[in-house]
């Protein structure tokens, strides 16, 4: 017989151990507090650091334009709506946002969310129920994955990119009488790569489905003018439904869907987590709305972000880097397995770069990753010393060089003996 303390609500938690290892090790990567920024480089332990860890895609962060207009939002409204948006915390930069962000995707309507994570996982657990099935990529966001369960509907997962394998699991279900939806990630956020959008839309509609392109980081990076994986393949009027997130190109935080009217009045008044958040502040709203306008009137600033990203994979392949089959903004630089990865990752931040370490289970475990992401204000002094760091640990740690061989054999054994 269970006794209470077997069935205490908090032994998991002192149970939990996984970052104990790295923190010994004096390699554990998250966490760290900025002491200041300028978007391009960050001030971290009284160090400055290139910051390539960052979505901050187009550095409108630091535009003075952006600066103005939150700081003139917060002089006129306040600090905060202190409600939601059915209530009392609507205001006219909210609509604004809305009309201009449709015209922008080329959509019917835009309905606006506190966060990002709110615009996947507050849609789809409102448009879908249990009686509905969803067709969802391994890799799509945590966001959709908890949007899939709030959901209820019956969940079928397709390879990562793998059209063969949807094109399999549609031709299972075509008979099924429920809606259906496929969702799925435009760019993917910690690979970079794009989803094929024109073979998804098409086997999508020949099979009845409902299409949602989750676009937080694609807008801004890739498409015409920025407008994302959608417009790049020229499907705008073909995916019923985009969202994405104001936390990386438009320098903010929030989120949106981009969608039919009858869709956004739905979701108005029957999702819970739209209904019941307050909704997000004027300065934020203004801060979006701006970063928007400067997105369509500097359309340079992807360009610029585009052809920084290129460069950088171009040279660290030159190098020996292994980065996978991005082009976007992001770029991942395959390390090894977890071990080598935290020392590498601990390593170029001693240097002075700051990057993201990807980890299992989000990797597999003898590929573990850093990912690197790029902004139209990286200047190439900034992306030459970052690159000369990468050289120099990366020989250190036997990641690129003529002792790749040996140091292999070196992280194998210490995977099998330190687990991280």
């Amino acid at each position: 017989m269970s006794t209470p303390e077997n069935r205490d609500l908090f032994k998991k938690c002192g149970a939990f151990k996984r970052h104990k290892v790295a923190q010994e090790y004096g390699v554990y990567p998250f966490f760290r507090p900025l002491d200041d920024s300028e978007g391009s480089r960050v001030m971290i332990e009284g160090k400055p650091r290139i910051m390539l860890g960052s979505n901050n895609y187009l550095g409108l962060t630091h535009h003075p334009e952006v600066l103005a207009a939150a700081q003139e939002a917060l002089s006129r409204f306040g600090t905060g709506c202190t409600g939601s948006r059915m209530l009392n915390g609507t205001l006219n930069l909210h609509n604004q946002l809305e009309e201009e962000l449709a015209t922008f995707l080329g959509k019917e309507a835009v309905l606006l969310w506190s966060t990002g994570f709110m615009s996947n996982s507050g849609s789809v657990g409102a448009l879908c129920t249990r009686k509905d099935m969803i067709f969802a990529d391994r890799e799509d966001h945590a966001s959709l994955i908890d949007g899939f369960v709030l959901s209820q509907a019956k969940l079928v997962r397709f390879k990562h990119n793998n059209m063969e394998d949807l094109e399999r699991k549609l031709e299972l279900h075509k008979d099924f009488l429920g809606g259906k939806l496929l969702a799925v990630d435009g760019v993917y956020s910690m690979t970079g790569e794009v989803a094929p959008v024109d073979k998804i839309v098409a086997l999508g509609k020949k099979y009845g489905c409902r299409i949602l392109v989750d676009e937080a980081h694609a807008i801004g990076t890739i498409g015409p003018e920025g407008r994302g994986s959608v417009a790049h393949f020229g499907m705008t009027d073909h995916v019923d439904l985009i969202t994405g997130t104001f936390s990386k190109t438009f320098a903010s935080m929030g989120g949106f869907i981009g969608c039919p009217q009858e869709v956004k009045e739905y979701l108005m008044h029957n999702s819970r987590q739209f209904m019941y958040t307050a909704s997000f502040t004027p300065s934020v709203a203004a801060t979006v709305l701006t970063a928007l306008r400067i997105m369509r009137a500097q359309p340079e600033l992807v360009d610029q972000c585009r052809e920084n990203a290129l460069w950088m994979r171009t040279e660290l392949e030159k190098m020996g880097y292994n980065c996978l089959e991005s082009n976007t903004a992001v770029v991942p630089i395959v390390i090894g397995p977890a071990e080598q990865l935290l020392w590498f990752n601990q390593r170029i931040f001693e240097e002075g770069v700051f990057a993201n370490p990807v980890l299992p289970p989000a990797v597999p475990s003898n590929e573990c990753l850093v990912r690197t992401s790029y902004m139209a204000t990286h200047n190439r002094e900034d992306l030459q010393e970052a690159l000369d760091i990468f050289e120099k640990v990366g020989v250190e740690l036997g990641v690129i060089g003529p002792h790749k061989e040996a140091m292999a054999d070196h992280w194998a054994k210490m995977s099998e003996t330190v687990a991280i």
